[in-house]
C-alpha cells in the first residue's frame, strides 16, 4: 500500500501562528478571525503556514458542573466550534492550549485528571492542534506519565489532533518524548523578544541534532520575527525587540535546526521585511525537507575562531543537496572558513559545490575544497549546496 507521508500529521515541523508572544491574555475571536484572514490574503497559507493557535486565557476560571472547560463568553461569544469552522473554511487548521497541571500558567483550569474529557471536548470543537504546557504539575506525578496520558487521550478522541508537548526541556525530555506520542516538544525555556534570548536558545540546542525528526520535532519556541518589542507582556519584551538582521538570523537558525515555525508577531501589521523573512521559500523548503534531519555543527577554521558563537550548521537534504548556514552570533565581523572535507567531500573526489544564496536568491558560483564568507555581527548566510563535477 502506498502512503503519502507528506500529508501525515507531524511528518514535517508545524507551521503556523500562536497568540501568546504578542497578545498573551488579550485575545478574542475577532483577533483570531482576522489572523486567519491575513493568512489567506497575505500568502502565509500558500507558503505552508496552516495552524492558527489560541494560547492561554481562553476559558473561564472554573469548570462547569459536569467538569467541562467553559469558553469565556466575553472573549469568544460565538464559541470555539464556530471559530474552528471559520478557520477550517479558510483552508487552515485550528489549535488550542491546555496544561498538564491543575491550572494553566495563567491560572485557568488545567487538564490534570481531565485528560480524556478535555480531549473529547477539543475533538467536538474541531481542534487540530493542542499545545500542552507544564505549569502547576502535582509534584508526586512525573511529567513523562502526564504527557503519555494526554497523548493516549488525543489518539483516542475520534479526531486527528497534533500534540505539541511544552515542558520547556525539563525532566530529560529528550530521553522519553518520542515514545510518548508527541508530534513536537519544547526543548527550551520561553523565548523573549531580544537578541540574547535568541542566541541562548540556539546555543542550548547545538549538539542535540539527533533528538529531532519526523513525527517528533524539537520545538525551540515560537518565533519573535517582526515583533519589534510589540508584546503586551514586559517579560517577553514590550520595548525595542530585535533588528531585522537579528530576526533574519533567528529565522535561519530555527529553519536550519528543524524547529516548528510558529509566528508570534501581529501579522495584521507585519511590514514587508517581516513578510520577506517569514515567507522566504528557500528557508521554508529547508525547514520542511521530507527527511527532517537535524543540522550538525562545524566550527570554522582557523583554530582561534573556535568559539561557541561562530559556527556553521549543515543539514543533509532529501535530494542530496546540503543546506549550510554560516552563523556569526558574536558582536564583531568574522570570516567563517568552511573546509568541504568536514562535510564528507574530499578534494580527491573531483566534486565541487555549486552554492545558491537562500536570502539573496541568487547563485554564488562553484567552489572547490573551501568557502569562506565574511559575515557581519549577528548576521548569517544560508546557502544550498549542490555537488557538481
Amino acid at each position: 500500500m502506498s502512503i503519502n507521508t507528506n500529508a501525515m500529521m507531524g511528518f514535517a515541523p508545524a507551521l503556523g501562528w500562536n497568540s501568546w508572544n504578542t497578545f498573551t491574555w488579550d485575545i478574542n475571536e475577532q483577533l483570531i478571525r482576522d489572523v486567519a484572514d491575513v493568512f489567506v490574503t497575505e500568502g502565509y497559507r500558500d507558503a505552508g503556514y496552516e495552524y492558527i493557535v489560541i494560547d492561554d486565557c481562553w476559558s473561564l476560571k472554573e469548570r462547569d458542573a459536569d467538569g467541562n472547560l467553559v469558553v469565556d463568553p466575553a472573549k469568544f461569544p460565538s464559541g470555539m466550534k464556530a471559530l474552528a469552522d471559520y478557520i477550517h473554511d479558510k483552508g487552515l487548521k485550528f489549535g488550542m492550549y491546555s496544561c498538564v497541571g491543575t491550572h494553566t500558567c495563567a491560572g485557568y483550569p488545567g487538564s490534570f485528571e481531565h485528560e480524556f474529557q478535555d480531549a473529547a471536548l477539543f475533538a467536538e470543537w474541531g481542534v487540530d492542534y493542542l499545545k500542552y504546557d507544564y505549569c502547576f504539575k502535582p509534584r508526586h506525578i512525573s511529567g513523562e506519565l502526564l504527557y503519555k496520558r494526554m497523548s493516549l487521550a488525543l489518539k483516542n478522541c475520534g479526531r486527528n489532533i497534533l500534540f505539541s508537548a511544552c515542558n520547556w526541556g525539563e525532566d530529560n525530555v529528550y530521553e522519553w518524548i518520542r515514545e510518548s506520542g508527541a508530534h513536537m516538544y519544547r526543548s527550551t525555556g520561553d523565548i523573549r523578544d531580544n537578541w540574547n534570548s535568541v542566541k541562548e536558545l540556539a546555543l542550548s540546542q547545538l549538539g542535540k541534532q539527533s533528538y529531532t525528526g519526523s513525527f517528533c520535532h524539537n520545538d525551540m519556541d515560537m518565533l519573535i520575527v517582526g515583533m519589534y518589542g510589540g508584546s503586551n507582556n514586559d517579560f517577553i519584551g514590550s520595548i525595542g525587540g530585535c533588528n531585522d538582521i537579528e530576526y533574519k538570523t533567528h529565522f535561519s537558525l530555527w529553519s536550519m535546526m528543524g524547529s516548528p515555525l510558529m509566528i508570534g508577531c501581529d501579522v495584521r501589521k507585519a511590514n514587508q521585511v517581516t513578510k520577506d523573512i517569514l515567507l522566504n521559500p528557500d528557508l521554508l523548503a529547508i525547514n520542511q525537507d521530507a527527511e527532517a534531519r537535524g543540522a550538525y555543527r562545524i566550527k570554522p577554521e582557523p583554530q582561534w575562531f573556535h568559539t561557541d558563537d561562530v559556527f556553521m550548521l549543515v543539514k543533509v537534504l532529501t535530494d542530496g543537496d546540503l543546506a549550510i548556514g554560516f552563523f556569526n552570533l558574536s558582536d564583531s565581523q568574522r570570516e567563517l572558513s568552511l573546509q568541504f572535507w568536514d562535510m564528507g567531500l574530499p578534494y580527491a573526489s573531483g566534486y565541487s559545490l555549486s552554492l545558491y544564496d537562500c536570502w539573496e536568491h541568487k547563485e554564488l558560483g562553484v567552489f572547490r575544497e573551501r568557502y569562506a564568507p565574511v559575515v557581519a555581527a549577528h548576521d548569517c548566510l544560508v546557502v544550498r549546496a549542490k555537488l557538481v563535477k
